[in-house]
C-alpha cells in the first residue's frame, strides 16, 4: 500500500516536469517569439531553482516542517504559478512566472525522496523501484502531449495550442499538491541535514584528489551539451518537421530506464573510466546523428540520437554519482552527492543554457536556423572534454 502511494507521488512529480519543460523552447520560439538568447534564460531557472533549493531544503524543510507537507505547499503554489504561465503573453511577463516556479519546484525533487527513504527498511533494494514511477510519469506526459492531444503538430503549434501544457500541468501540481498532505507523516529529522552539508561545503576536500579534481571538471563541463539537448531537441524536431516530436522524445527515458539496468555490469566489466568515457562520446555521437539527420529519410539517425539518451545520462551522471559516492566514504557521503549536484545541475547547466541560448541565436536563418551548425558545436565539445578526461584521469578498475 505505501509502496503504491509512493509510485503515485513520483508519477505526478516527474508527469508535471516532463509535461512542460520539454516543450518549453518549442513555445517560447513559436508562441512568444522569444530570442535564442531569451529561452536559454527561461531554461536556466531550472540551474537557479538547483542552487536556491539546498537554502529551502536545509534552512527550512530538514528543521521546521514535515516534508509532506512542505511538498504540499510548493506543489499548491506551483499550480498558481503554472497557470500564470498558461495565461502568460510575452516574455516580460512568462520570465518572472518560470523563475519563481523553478525556485519552488527543485526543492519538491529532494522531497519526494525524503518522504520515500522515510517510509522504507532497506533503501538501496526498494527506491529504484518506487523512482521508475517518476519516469513513467515523465514518459506518459509526452505521449499524451503527442498522440492523446497532438498538441505539438505543426498546425497546433502554429495556433497555439501547446499553451494548454501549462495548463494541464497546472492540475497535476494541484492534484499533487492536495495529495501530498495525504502521505505518511515525515518529520524532521532532529538536528537537520545542515546548509553546509546540504550544499557540500565539507566534500570540498574530495578535490585534493587529482582523480576527482578531473572528474569533477569533467562533470561541469558536459553539462554544456547536455543543455544542448533539453533546451533546443524538441524545437529541433517541431522546425524541421518530424511528426509527434514530444511523443518520439519519450524514447530518451525508455533508454535511461533499460541502460540503467546494464550500468552495473558495464561498471564491473570495464571499470569506472571506461564507462564515463563511454557517456562522453554518447554525447558526441547524438549530436553528429542529429547534425546529418532530417525529417525523411535521416529520420532513423534523429531517432537513435534520442534513445541515445539512456548511455549519454546513465553512463555519465548516475555512473558519477556512483563515483563520488565510492570516493566520498561514509562522512562525507550526503556532502559529496551535494557538492556534485550543484555543481552540475546548478553551476553548470547555469553556463550550458547561456552557451546554448548564445549558440542558437547566432545561427538563426530567414527560414529558421542552421541546426548542423548548432548541433556540431556541443558534438566537437563533448569530444573535446573527453580526449581531456582520457588523459587526465587515472582511475583504476
Amino acid at each position: 500500500m505505501i509502496r503504491s502511494r509512493l509510485g503515485i507521488m513520483m508519477f505526478l512529480q516527474f508527469f508535471i516536469w516532463g509535461g512542460w519543460f520539454v516543450t518549453l523552447g518549442t513555445f517560447m520560439a513559436n508562441n512568444l517569439e522569444a530570442t535564442g538568447g531569451e529561452i536559454g534564460m527561461a531554461f536556466s531557472t531550472q540551474s537557479w531553482g538547483a542552487i536556491i533549493a539546498p537554502f529551502i531544503i536545509g534552512l527550512i524543510a530538514d528543521r521546521y516542517f514535515n516534508a509532506e507537507r512542505i511538498l504540499g505547499v510548493l506543489h499548491l503554489a506551483g499550480a498558481v504559478l503554472m497557470f500564470g504561465l498558461y495565461t502568460s503573453t510575452d516574455f516580460s511577463t512568462f520570465y518572472p512566472l518560470v523563475l519563481a516556479y523553478m525556485v519552488l519546484y527543485m526543492p519538491t525533487l529532494a522531497l519526494v525522496n525524503s518522504v520515500s527513504f522515510r517510509q522504507m527498511e532497506d533503501p538501496g533494494r526498494e527506491f529504484a523501484r518506487i523512482r521508475v514511477w517518476g519516469t513513467i510519469g515523465w514518459i506518459v506526459a509526452g505521449l499524451m502531449i503527442s498522440f492523446v492531444f497532438s498538441w505539438d503538430s505543426t498546425a497546433a503549434i502554429e495556433a497555439g495550442l501547446l499553451r494548454y501544457t501549462f495548463l494541464m500541468c497546472a492540475i497535476a501540481s494541484l492534484a499533487l499538491g492536495l495529495y501530498s498532505f495525504t502521505l505518511p507523516a515525515t518529520p524532521p529529522v532532529a538536528g537537520g541535514g545542515g546548509l553546509r552539508e546540504m550544499l557540500g561545503l565539507d566534500a570540498l576536500t574530495l578535490l585534493k584528489d587529482r582523480n576527482y579534481a578531473v572528474f569533477f571538471m569533467a562533470s561541469v563541463l558536459i553539462c554544456i551539451p547536455l543543455a544542448f539537448y533539453y533546451q533546443n531537441a524538441n524545437p529541433f524536431l517541431a522546425e524541421i518537421g518530424v511528426e509527434n516530436p514530444t511523443g518520439k522524445m519519450t524514447l530518451g527515458q525508455i533508454s535511461e530506464v533499460l541502460f540503467m539496468l546494464l550500468l552495473p555490469v558495464f561498471i564491473q566489466r570495464f571499470g569506472i573510466k571506461i564507462t564515463l568515457l563511454i557517456g562522453m562520446l554518447a554525447w558526441a555521437v547524438r549530436y553528429v546523428l542529429f547534425a546529418f539527420g532530417n525529417a525523411d529519410d535521416g529520420i532513423i539517425l534523429l531517432l537513435i540520437g534520442i534513445a541515445l539518451h539512456g548511455v549519454c545520462y546513465d553512463f555519465f551522471f548516475v555512473s558519477g554519482q556512483i563515483y563520488t559516492d565510492q570516493r566520498a566514504g561514509e562522512r562525507f557521503k550526503s556532502a559529496a552527492q551535494g557538492m556534485i549536484t550543484l555543481a552540475t545541475y546548478g553551476v553548470g547547466m547555469l553556463i550550458g543554457f547561456w552557451v546554448a541560448g548564445q549558440i542558437t541565436e547566432r545561427f538563426v536563418m530567414a527560414d529558421g536556423h542552421d541546426w548542423q551548425g548548432i548541433w556540431l558545436f556541443p558534438a566537437c565539445f563533448a569530444l573535446g572534454v573527453l580526449v581531456l578526461f582520457a588523459f587526465m584521469f587515472r582511475g583504476k578498475r
